[in-house]
């Protein structure tokens, strides 16, 4: 019954934001690749990743389906990545002892998840931010670093890692790595998984920006299967997710009314040729012998 809106809305959805998600891509800078704590000019003797190389890790991941870990959440419970299946998830990798880039990245991105949940609503992803510097990034360090800085979205985990399996992990996530006398040189990147667990995009810099984040989610959360508790209202839901644009003059997400009619002008245009079909084909049975 609900079958023919749900595919309407995918390829709608698809033809809409395929070129605001090639455009977010294109504006992604790969200069912001790593987060640099130490000039490699000033101190050529200090460890330093490859920035190509790093970008050419990062997005060699992409496409692929994330392997299942065991890691500890802040209050000490079990977690594995498998529980995140079902939506969209965004993960990020940090270390609590950096005073720099990790916290910056932290809140920019969550002003960027708090735009995203006004559109999205938090019900609808996830948000993982990965401790890898072990032993140090343990539950209570990351549950401390949260509070330092004000993460308190019931969506969003911090997540601590057993050290045996911080490189297989990372580099599950494209996400690398090298320790200095200031602490790490590191991928600045936030990653987007699908609900399947499929690693579709990653996202580089400090500076992330809510348009970064909800393009994108919103293409996997209007593109997911209907609810099975109430189609109707998903639907309409995701409806309202596809109609809003971002404003960067507001710094945030509103209806977009143009939006509105192009999706009612092409339902109108497809329940037209759906009648039209139903119309022939009522008229060829009624038609004698």
């Amino acid at each position: 019954m609900h079958a023919m809106p749900n595919i309407t809305l995918r390829s709608l959805c698809a033809v809409l934001l395929l070129s605001v998600g090639a455009a977010s891509l294109a504006a992604q800078r790969d200069s912001g690749v790593t987060s640099r704590p130490l000039d490699p000019a000033a101190a050529p003797n200090v460890p330093s990743l490859d920035a190509e190389k790093a970008l050419a890790l990062s997005k060699s991941v992409l496409g692929q389906p994330l392997g299942d870990f065991a890691l500890l959440a802040r209050d000490g419970q079990p977690r594995r990545l498998a529980d995140y299946r079902g939506k969209p998830l965004l993960v990020s990798f940090i270390y609590t002892g950096c005073f720099d880039v990790c916290p910056t990245t932290t809140r920019n991105l969550q002003k960027a998840v708090t735009n995203t949940v006004a559109n999205l609503g938090a019900d609808r992803f996830n948000v993982v931010s990965i401790g890898f510097n072990q032993p140090f990034d343990s539950p209570s360090a990351l549950k401390a670093f949260a509070a330092q800085n004000g993460i308190v979205f019931p969506n969003w985990e911090f997540l601590s890692p057993a050290a045996a399996i911080v490189d297989d992990l990372t580099k599950g996530f494209g996400f690398s790595f090298v320790a200095t006398p200031a602490g790490f040189d590191h991928t600045v990147q936030v990653t987007l998984v699908d609900a399947e667990g499929k690693i579709v995009r990653q996202i580089y810099g400090e500076a992330l920006t809510a348009d970064m984040l909800v393009e994108p989610l919103k293409q996997l959360v209007t593109g997911a299967p209907l609810s099975a508790t109430s189609p109707i209202a998903d639907l309409l839901d995701r409806v309202r997710i596809l109609c809003s644009v971002y404003d960067p003059k507001l710094g945030k997400y509103r209806l977009s009314l143009a939006i509105v009619f192009e999706i009612a002008g092409f339902l109108t245009f497809v329940l037209f040729i759906a009648w039209y079909l139903w119309r022939g084909w009522r008229d060829m049975k009624s038609r004698p012998g």
